[in-house]
């Protein structure tokens, strides 16, 4: 399991802005501010909302299986070298039937959340060449899909770029001064024993630079042909060290560590050995985040959310989840 050493809790603490309702000076240091009730998460009255990743472009007869109240539009990249944001790295944020898209989404009170980055493509921070050329760049991404929630799934080369990982630090704070209301989330790998040396450089790094994270999403699989067990289990367990982590980083509450994590599944099949995320799984992770109060549970992706169809090209990586199932039986499950 990492554990951190080196910035001060108090600091730390303030990331998890959305649960704590303060904030972080330069310094490192926490401003005092009127404290609201540590949530306490009940049985009765589960806190865990369901926000799945969803395709920004194309359409899926799956997507609004579970009642999301929430989607996670994936991705926005900058288009080759240049420092022009576009819906994977392709279509322009402008594109009509992608804003058709979005309003088809949230014309039931649904909210989008666009997510930056991804394991394809080159993510902006790498392509734009100071923070305020990159914050402009998430701006217009978010105002595109008039959106004040945004996510940054950094993962691969990305998250070891240390270069690229402070600049983006610094736009994201420059853009939170701009956006008050703005909510960022980070999409990060994790292993069964938690997050990696550069997952807590990342978190660091917002936090020298101010930012204000209210969620820490771990994506609980690609862990490695040698782990051969559960996937259900696993996500439990990587949970329950990303926890014990989050509490030593930020100094803060069993519950508000809780209430600041999301989990993240790949369902059904994956292009990893042995790894298998099944419904039990997914009715396993649900439980458990109702239980601890977890903020939001998601996957990969709607798309997939059906079984291949015998006979037919259908990749189980792509176009569906490669298990027995009924269409959007996974949405069911991790919705609740």
């Amino acid at each position: 399991m990492q554990t951190y050493s080196g910035k001060s809790a108090a600091g730390l603490a303030c990331l998890l802005a959305l649960a704590t309702g303060c904030s972080a000076g330069s310094d490192g240091t926490a401003d005092a501010a009127p404290q609201s009730p540590t949530p306490t998460p009940t049985s009765a009255s589960p806190s865990t909302s369901y926000a799945p990743y969803v395709s920004a472009t194309t359409a899926s007869g799956n997507d609004s299986a579970g009642s999301p109240a929430t989607y996670n539009l994936a991705f926005v990249i900058s288009e080759g070298s240049d420092c022009t944001p576009k819906w994977n790295g392709a279509t322009a944020l402008s594109d009509s039937a992608v804003k058709s898209r979005i309003s088809e989404l949230t014309q039931d009170g649904a909210t989008v959340r666009v997510s930056f980055g991804g394991a394809s493509g080159k993510e902006l921070a790498a392509s734009c060449d100071s923070a305020s050329a990159l914050a402009q760049a998430y701006g217009k991404a978010l105002d595109a899909a008039g959106s004040s929630q945004a996510d940054f799934d950094i993962e691969g080369d990305e998250l070891t770029d240390s270069e690229s990982v402070d600049l983006r630090s610094e736009a994201i704070a420059l853009l939170q001064k701009e956006r008050s209301d703005l909510e960022v989330s980070f999409t990060l790998p994790v292993m069964p024993s938690g997050l990696d040396d550069d997952g807590v450089a990342l978190l660091e790094s917002a936090n020298e630079h101010d930012v204000q994270v209210s969620t820490v999403n771990i994506m609980t699989m690609n862990y490695g042909e040698s782990y051969t067990g559960d996937m259900g289990d696993y996500a439990l367990t990587s949970a329950k060290a990303t926890h014990t982590q989050l509490k030593e980083v930020f100094g803060t509450s069993d519950a508000t560590a809780w209430k600041a994590m999301a989990l993240t599944s790949m369902l059904g099949t994956n292009d990893v050995d042995n790894e298998t995320f099944s419904l039990d799984d997914a009715a396993q992770v649900r439980e458990f985040a109702d239980e601890k109060g977890i903020g939001w549970v998601s996957m990969w992706a709607t798309f997939r959310d059906q079984q291949c169809e015998d006979g037919s090209d259908d990749d189980a990586l792509t176009d569906c989840s490669g298990v027995d199932q009924e269409d959007g039986a996974f949405a069911e499950a991790f919705s609740g």
